[in-house]
Parts: structure tokens; sequence; C-alpha cells
């Protein structure tokens, strides 16, 4: 039986640089359209709030989840019990600090991100452009498509750890491989990065931009709300291909479907219930694995009772 005293916590935030709502549908911040209510949900917009608010959260022993765009996320129909952090405001800056460099906020956009290095004619990016998650998300798990990985252009990474503490860690220090770097193994919260690139054309890096995201709108299911793919590729094949050879293109549990345009997705058909994805995804496993011997691994993050 979960008994925070969420009374107290918010009156001791009271003034901070953040903005609450309590009971948050879920739904409304993921990008599969899915979820149950967050007892809290916070948007943060200065380190200095952050800061203050994990001291408390550590200090009233209230569990907190960092949310970034809910692009890679599955939240349990039953909801979160806790408080559930977005990062706002400053998180969402982005600045270029000196030649071929940029620094980013964790809470920035993606494809804001991509745009912006665009109008300073940096190359190097490319490959993140389309992908609809924050910075922070593509950190935490070595976010890639079309050959390249955030660990390409990373220079260093800042984050704040759950006791409050900041640290500032370079690349060699981030534990970068397929899906996962230092973070997916911590708690701690990613705040801002920077990046180097390399100098370009604008018209060049807009064309080869334009022609990746061409490539996303005729493979991937965009036309369905979804949590992208939802399996790790395994060694020497495609997620993708193994679910449709095991004849499973369109299989549909409850409101989930599995796509059939790319069958690395699941997708939010007709209302689908976590229940319903999680249980298409055990039975994706089950038959891959019957069919082929290989174990598909979820790359989804899973939050909330399930």
């Amino acid at each position: 039986m979960f008994n925070y005293n969420y009374e107290r916590f918010l009156e001791e935030i009271r003034g901070l640089d953040c903005t609450v709502l309590r009971n948050e549908p879920m739904k409304k911040h993921t990008t599969i359209k899915i979820g149950g209510n967050a007892d809290v949900f916070l948007n943060i917009k200065t380190e200095a709030a952050l800061i203050e608010v994990l001291r408390i959260l550590n200090t009233e022993r209230i569990p907190s989840y960092i949310l970034g765009n809910g692009s890679n996320t599955l939240v349990s129909d039953s909801g979160i019990r806790g408080v559930v952090i977005k990062l706002d405001g400053d998180f969402k800056k982005i600045n270029y600090t000196m030649r071929q460099q940029i620094s980013c906020g964790a809470g920035a956009n993606i494809t804001r991100f991509c745009l912006y290095a665009c109008d300073h004619s940096l190359s190097g990016f490319e490959f993140l452009y389309g992908i609809p998650g924050t910075i922070g998300g593509a950190i935490y798990m070595n976010a890639g498509a079309y050959g390249g990985e955030i660990k390409d252009i990373i220079i260093s990474c800042t984050h704040i750890t759950k006791s409050g503490q900041k640290a500032t860690l370079p690349k060699g220090d981030l534990c970068f491989s397929y899906r996962k770097s230092f973070y997916t193994s911590t708690d701690n919260i990613i705040t801002r990065a920077t990046f180097k690139f390399i100098e370009g054309e604008k018209k060049i890096i807009k064309k080869t931009m334009e022609d990746l995201m061409q490539k996303r709108k005729s493979n991937q299911p965009l036309n369905f709300p979804n949590a992208g793919s939802v399996f790790k590729r395994p060694v020497e094949n495609f997620a993708g291909a193994l679910i449709e050879k095991a004849g499973l293109k369109g299989k549909t549990i409850g409101g989930a479907m599995v796509s059939d345009k790319h069958c690395g997705f699941i997708v939010n058909k007709n209302n689908a219930s976590c229940k319903d994805v999680l249980d298409l995804m055990d039975l994706i496993k089950e038959e891959v694995y019957s069919k082929t011997g290989i174990m598909l691994e979820s790359e989804i993050k899973i939050l909330g009772e399930h």
C-alpha cells in the first residue's frame, strides 16, 4: 500500500520553478497514447528547482521517474505511484558555444536540435532527424538510425543524481553500446550535453535530412500512435523481419496491433491498453523464439505497476 505524503511535498516545493499536475493521465505524455494516471506530474524549469525537488523527494522517500518525450515508453494501465518529472524551461535551451560545438538541454526536442545545427551549417547529426524524442532520452539509450548513434557526436554529458549532486562526464566515461549508456544502469538525471559537429553546406545538410525523413515516412507506421521500435536488434538479424517471418504481421490483441507497415512496431490501433501491448509483446517473443530460437529483448521502457 502506497502512502506518500504528497500534500507536505507539494507545500515544500511551492515557489520553485515548476508546474504541478495531480492525477495526470500519462496517455497524454506518451507517443503510444497509453497509460493510467501519475499521482504527481512536475514540469521543472531550472536546474536549481530540480536539485531542490530531488532533495525533498529524497527526504520524503517519494519515488520519482524522469520522462522525456514519452516516445520509447509504455506506462501501466494503473498509472504511476510517485512523481513524474519532465524537464522544461532552461532544459530546452540550445546554444552554439564555440566553433563546431553545441550545448543542448536534455529536455530539447531532437528535431529542434537538428534544425538548430542545420541553421548553423553543422553536419554529423542528420541520422537523428525525425526521431520523436528528447536529447536526454537519446543519450540515455544511445539512440541511433541509418548508421549513426548519439555516441558519434557527443563530447560530454552533465547529470544530477537523485541526491542532488551534479557531475559532468566526458564521452569516454559514458559507456555507450547498442541502446545502452552509463545512464541505463543508474537513476541519474541527464540535464545537458555538449556535441561536436563538422562544418557543412546548409543546402546539402537539409537535403540529407529531408531524404531521411522521407525514408522514415515510407518505412514506419507514423499514422498510428506507437512507441518506436519495440525490440532491440538481435545480432545479425532484424526484429521486424523475424516477427514478419513468424507470421505475426497485422496480429492484434485488443486494440494493439503488430504494424503491417513495419513489424518492429506495435501500434495503438483502437484504444489499446498497456496490457494489450504487453500481451502482444509476450506472444511475439514466444512465436519468434519457437520458430527461430532467437529470444527478442524489449527496447521500450515500462513504467508503473504491471
